[in-house]
Parts: structure tokens; sequence; C-alpha cells
């Protein structure tokens, strides 16, 4: 499996907590939430380490804030960084506040998510 059932759980806790309405889908080597059909954030293991990750759509215009925090770095599938996503490793989104402040910074990011709650 390419993503921790436990996170997957917790992502699943922390959007169902917000009222969205959201889809997970196996994609892009892992486990993807689409809230209003937009990928928002997901769950995967970097090939390299080994470690589970959050992939994270923040925008272009939060990303070089975004990657100021504890654990953040650029996506990059193809070798080339992805414009307006970021990988965030463990020691960036254990505690519950970096949790939280992860799937905020994503919904943020996705307007509509505000407006799907039900």
């Amino acid at each position: 499996m390419a993503y921790d059932e436990f996170l997957a759980e917790r992502m699943i806790q922390s959007l169902q907590g917000r009222g969205l309405n959201f889809e997970a889908k196996r994609m892009m080597g892992g486990l993807v939430f689409m809230v209003n059909e937009k990928m928002c954030v997901g769950l995967n293991k970097d090939k390299n380490t080994g470690k589970d990750q959050l992939m994270v759509r923040v925008g272009e215009s939060a990303q070089e804030m975004c990657m100021k925090r504890t654990g953040c770095r650029s996506m990059e599938f193809t070798g080339r960084p992805m414009k307006g996503f970021v990988f965030v490793d463990p020691e960036g989104f254990d505690l519950d506040a970096d949790w939280d402040f992860w799937v905020e910074m994503a919904l943020k990011y996705n307007p509509e998510a505000k407006k799907s709650k039900k």
C-alpha cells in the first residue's frame, strides 16, 4: 500500500469534521482527497525514504510561505517542481496543530470548499 491507513482515516475525520463533501481517489501513487472534484490534499510514501508524506495543493501565491515550515518541500514528480503543490514530511504534520494548518491551507486554496458545507 502506498499510503498509511491511519493517516487516511485521520484525513477523513478532518474533512468530515469540517462538514465537507469529498471523495478519496487512488492516484499519484497514493490516496488523494478531492473537494468539489478538485484535488485538495493527498497521502503517499516518499519513494526514496519510505516515509509518509502529505501532498498539499496550496496555490502558487502561498507556496513560498509554506516552504518555510518544518518538513515542507517542493513537490516534484518528473524532476521539476509542480507549481502550487508541496510535500510535507511527518515532522511537519505529526502535531494536530500542524495537521490542521495543512488541511486549512489546502481548503483555503480550494475556494469552493467553504461553499460545499452541509
